[in-house]
This record gives C-alpha cells, structure tokens and sequence, in this order.
C-alpha cells in the first residue's frame, strides 16, 4: 500500500506540473523577431499586435529587428532560440518559402520543417503604379501600348516577390516588360514622378499617400476585390486576367519542437485581437491591407500554397536562382 501511495503522490506532482506549465505559461516576456527595419509597415504591425498580445497574456512582448539576408537573419535567431514560445519570428512569403526556391543554398533552415505556424496578421495587395501624367490610364493601355513600341517598357520592383509576380504578369499578357531591381519602394517613387519608369510594382498601402496627391496614379491592383479605400481602381483579374492574384503578408511562427498547449494559447489568444474591432480599425487607420486571422491549420496550408504556387511562376518564367 505504501508503495502505490507513493506513486499516487509522484503521479499527481507530474499532474500538477503539467498543469502548471499549461497554465503558468507566458511567466516572462515574450521576443517577436521581425526581419525587417523598424519603421516598416511589417514592423508597426509587430509592435501593435504584440501590444494587444501582451494585454491578454499579462506579460511584456518586446519587438526585436532582424534585418537581412531575406529575412534569414531573424529566422535562424528563432530556429536557436529554445522552443519554449519565448521568442516568436514574424514571417513574410520570402523567408517562409520563396528564398528555398531564388536562391543557392546551403540555408540555416528549413521554411517548413523548422516552425510551425501560430496565426496569420495582414495580408496586402499590390498595385500597378504609372506617373502621375502618364497617357495610360488603364492596364489595357499600358498593355497595348507595350506590344505597340519599339522600346521594352521598364518597370521598377523592389522585392524577389514583385519581380517574380511581374515575370508571372509577363507571361499572361505576352509582353516582355523589365524589372528594374531597387533596394526599395521610395526610389521607385521618386524615379515614376520623374518619368524615369513607365511603371512599378508597389505596395498598395505603401504607395497609397502618392495616389491620393495624384503624383502617381493606379491602373489596376494584385488582390481579388477591389480595395475598399480605392474603389475605382480595378482588380488585374477584372482587366481581363481572371488569374492573376498576389497579396503580401504576414504571421507569427515558432519553432516546430514549441508544446502544442503553448501554441494553442498563443493562436488563441490571436484570435481574439484578430478579431477585434479595435484591429479593423487600427488597420483602417494605417491603410495596412486587411485582417488575416488564419489559425494554425489555416497558415500552414496557405504557407504551401504559396510555394507551390511561386514554383509554377519561376517554372513558367525561366527565373534562375541566384
């Protein structure tokens, strides 16, 4: 008897140890590793939700920028960290998935294998951008104009993704535009106003103060519906490529090894910013795209759509990897 009463007592010290550790988690701050700049939308966005996320958890979420190497750089800082849901990375498409398929590897990580998806943010469209005085007011022209001149018509990118998406655009439209590589979206602005472009691949949100002012004007934008803030710009679909479609994004991710009661209180615990009035109306207020509030299964199907769909666009493309 005395036997059992001891493994009775060890049985319910395991059971209460695990029940605290369901319960207790977070006891410290949490890290979110951003591979971004700070000021970038992607990190304002980090900065509010982790803001929400410490409210609900009763713990500070501190906002860490990795910068660099695509996003790699945070990356391998999460895949390091211990698996304890301490240290969160903040994922776009290139470090969860386009990078494996751009670039030569050897990579410190595996986009799938190496985290596991705790919930979708935002998502944003993408705009087809021309100077504020162009002729061409509407993508039908531009497209036509293209297959009319003599000269190839430049067009300014500033990410892997936008050049693969205007490769994608090429092939649909069987015209041979060139991307013009750019570190980032603010010389191509000031390259478009300068007629030095005939047109860019932007962010819409990003762009959207330049279109407003008529600086720079919309002939068509990358998402499925119109965006409400523009409402007379018309989708690429309904420009007579029913499709094409591409958004920007973002979600928070951990290590895969992370316990899944830790994940579960982290997705949960999203959801309920997620899907918040006060998140529409911090996004309608920042012009940041829409509310993506995927839970884990959700983003990970999403995550490899993705990158089987890029994979279709660099096959049809010809893109090499560098």
């Amino acid at each position: 008897m005395k036997i059992i009463h001891i493994v009775a007592l060890a049985l319910l010290a395991f059971a209460n140890s695990l029940y605290a550790q369901v319960s207790d988690y977070p006891t410290r701050s949490i890290k979110i590793l951003v591979p971004l700049a700070a000021g970038s939308g992607t990190d304002n966005a980090a900065r509010y939700f982790g803001q929400q996320l410490a409210g609900l958890l009763g713990q500070s979420v501190v906002v860490e920028n990795r910068p660099g190497a695509n996003g790699m750089i945070a990356g391998t800082a999460v895949k390091n960290a211990p698996a304890d849901g301490y240290t969160i990375f903040l994922g776009t498409l290139s470090p969860l998935g386009l990078n494996e398929l751009v670039m030569k590897g050897p990579f410190p990580y595996d986009a799938v294998a190496d985290f596991k998806p705790v919930s979708g943010l935002t998502r944003g469209m993408g705009a087809f951008v021309v100077p504020g005085n162009s002729p061409y007011k509407t993508l039908a022209e531009l497209v036509a104009a293209a297959k009319a001149s003599s000269r190839p018509f430049n067009v300014g990118t500033y990410a892997t993704s936008y050049q693969l998406t205007l490769d994608w655009f090429n092939t649909i439209s069987g015209v041979k535009f060139v991307g013009v590589p750019y570190k980032g979206a603010a010389p191509i602005f000031t390259d478009l106003i300068g007629n030095q472009l005939d047109w860019g691949v932007l962010n819409l949100s990003g762009v959207s103060t330049l279109l407003i002012s008529g600086k720079l004007r919309a002939v068509a934008v990358t998402g499925d519906t119109r965006a409400p803030e523009f409402p007379d710009i018309p989708t690429v679909k309904e420009s007579g490529y029913p499709e094409y479609s591409n958004y920007l994004w973002t979600s928070l991710y951990v290590r895969t090894e992370t316990p899944d009661h830790i994940t579960n209180k982290l997705a949960a615990a999203l959801q309920q910013v997620l899907t918040s009035r006060q998140a529409q109306e911090y996004l309608v207020a920042t012009g940041g795209g829409e509310l993506m509030p995927f839970g884990p299964a959700q983003m990970r199907k999403m995550q490899l759509d993705e990158i089987e769909r890029f994979r279709e666009i660099i096959k049809t493309s010809g893109f090499k990897p560098e």
